[in-house]
């Protein structure tokens, strides 16, 4: 039987993205019940299905420790995955809600919370080895929901493809020459479903999509 492969995560404390150990450090004075630590991905490593985000919400993952837990995005993405059988359960907003998720599993492209929400160039590049390690240890991996731009350059870097052959947009299908599919969704964030960017029925034809192809 093959050996398993381990994911490395980034320790409590990682120092690889000073800006963002500062702002850690500062939350950690101010919100001191936090999590305020890089935030694990969500979901087993035998799923098809890997659904990457931006980086955690300042109260949202930052604050629960689950990936799109306690922001609104989540409001959002988790009764959608529920919806199409993504996931099981009932989604309260709370890591301890037991809510379970069913051939699926969640990350971000950046672990921790940046200032603004808006990681930049260095901080990506730093976190991208452990995203490539989640890409590596998922044997089953079959498709790739993006939520955003930044999510879509993080996957196909990790997966040693050009940008410009891949253009982001809502509802994009990329084939990656191998067994995994990339599809493409605006990142289901309050800006983005206020300003109807993203609806619930857009959001739910992409999963559709997924379901469909994993059927």
């Amino acid at each position: 039987m093959p050996e398993l492969f381990e994911p490395k995560r980034p320790a409590p404390d990682c120092p690889l993205c000073p800006r963002l150990s500062a702002f850690r450090d500062v939350n950690r004075r101010k919100f001191p019940d936090f999590h305020n630590a890089p935030v694990d991905a969500f979901g087993s490593l035998d799923a098809a299905l890997l659904v990457v985000g931006l980086a955690p919400g300042l109260k949202g993952a930052n604050r629960t420790g689950r990936p799109f837990t306690g922001d609104y995005a989540g409001d959002l993405l988790y009764p959608s995955l529920v919806t199409f059988g993504f996931a099981a359960g009932r989604f309260d907003a709370r890591p301890d809600d037991g809510l379970r998720l069913l051939n699926c599993r969640i990350t971000n492209a950046v672990k921790c919370v940046p200032p603004e929400n808006k990681p930049i160039g260095a901080e990506m590049r730093a976190c991208q080895p452990f995203l490539a390690d989640e890409f590596k240890a998922m044997g089953g991996l079959k498709a790739v929901l993006a939520l955003g731009k930044i999510a879509h350059d993080a996957t196909l870097r990790t997966l040693g493809l050009k940008l410009s052959a891949h253009k982001f947009a809502h509802g994009a299908v990329h084939e990656t020459g191998g067994t995994v599919r990339l599809y493409d969704s605006y990142h289901c964030s309050r800006y983005n479903v206020n300003t109807r960017r993203l609806t619930e029925a857009m959001f739910h034809d992409v999963l559709g999509s997924v379901r469909s192809d994993l059927a």
